[in-house]
């Protein structure tokens, strides 16, 4: 039985030739524009290095510390599709203690962006397997001695589905405990509170969303798509939503 978090998701309605998830920075100028094939492409390859790679599978833990992007969602989905229980940080719990049920266990892999990784206020787990996520194109300049850099090694896997892992909506999808059922139907419930219908165009300002039950789980379960808005000036919103033809917004 396929994860209800990935299985779900992936039997939604989503136009195959338009953009299910986009990204873009406001700062910067980059964008990235990925159709549901794509999203599927990435989430395989991440979960071939979960699996494959790092030898990881059902019960094993993963902790994520990175912001709302495209490469995220990779790696969520890939996690997920693998039967992996991740423990996901946002960055607004920097500097806090971290309380989940099992938050004494050890981690499998750990992935984070290179800002946190050098921040003095987070406390990032230590794992067998620590890749570092980069936020920009193209892979990362430097990579300090003992991790590697995700988007270098995720090319090294083949972006179609590996072979399937059996995984039950009783099995933790999070460090907590939280099962695949129980986050499949709080994404459903979520899309129903925003109103997300198939078809609609999700605008989220990464900065102030970064949980991916609001930014990823709710609008897919709903079949809608998903632009994710990076250091994006409120003032600006509303010509941002016209330009994206955006009918929600988070």
């Amino acid at each position: 039985m396929q994860s209800t978090v990935t299985a779900d998701l992936a039997a939604r309605p989503v136009d195959a030739q338009r953009p299910m998830l986009s990204y873009r920075d406001e700062a910067t100028g980059e964008r990235v524009d990925l159709t549901a094939q794509q999203v599927g492409s990435w989430a395989a390859r991440s979960a071939g290095l979960l699996r494959d790679g790092c030898g990881l599978g059902p019960g094993s833990r993963v902790a994520v510390l990175l912001p709302p992007h495209w490469r995220t969602a990779a790696v969520l989905l890939g996690a997920w599709a693998c039967g992996l229980a991740v423990s996901f940080r946002p960055r607004a719990t920097a500097g806090l203690p971290v309380l989940e049920a099992g938050g004494d266990r050890p981690f499998d892999a750990v992935l984070v962006t290179p800002q946190r990784q050098d921040d003095w206020l987070e406390d990032v787990p230590d794992a067998p397997h620590r890749y570092l996520v980069g936020t920009g194109p193209g892979p990362l300049a430097d990579v300090p001695l003992g991790w590697l850099d995700w988007s270098a090694e995720v090319l090294r896997h083949p972006d179609t589905a590996p072979d399937h892992t059996a995984i039950h909506p009783s099995d933790p999808a999070t460090a907590d405990g939280t099962t695949y059922g129980q986050w499949g139907a709080v994404a459903q419930g979520i899309a129903e509170m925003l109103d997300l219908r198939a078809g609609d165009r999700l605008l989220v300002d990464a900065a102030e969303h970064e949980e991916p039950l609001k930014w990823l789980l709710a609008p897919l379960s709903a079949g809608a798509s998903v632009v994710i808005s990076a250091n994006l000036d409120p003032a600006h919103r509303d010509a941002t939503a016209a330009a994206e033809r955006v009918t929600r917004v988070l």
